[in-house]
């Protein structure tokens, strides 16, 4: 799997550098460090971060974000709801 920089998630999602550290504080993605110390994210947290905006947007908290956390990796906003979320 790919990985990009804290910018290239950034600008692909819309997000600040700031709100992603934020999200990482929080638990809600994750990244590793390069040699130089930069942050490196797996391709996919486009995807979940995309997600995380959207829940925000509904209106829901960090908190009830992470309860979410086994369904982000998906297309939140198209699919219908599990059982468990329901």
């Amino acid at each position: 799997m790919a990985t990009v920089r804290i910018g290239a998630v950034a600008k692909a999602t819309g997000c600040t550098p700031r709100a992603l550290r934020h999200y990482e504080e929080h638990g809600l993605i994750a990244s590793a460090r390069a040699a130089n110390g930069y942050r490196e994210y797996d391709d996919g947290v486009v995807t979940r971060v995309r997600n995380i905006r959207h829940l925000l947007d509904a209106g829901l908290t960090l908190d009830d974000v992470r309860v979410f956390l086994p369904c982000l990796d998906g297309d939140v906003a198209s699919a219908p709801p599990s059982p468990p979320v329901r």
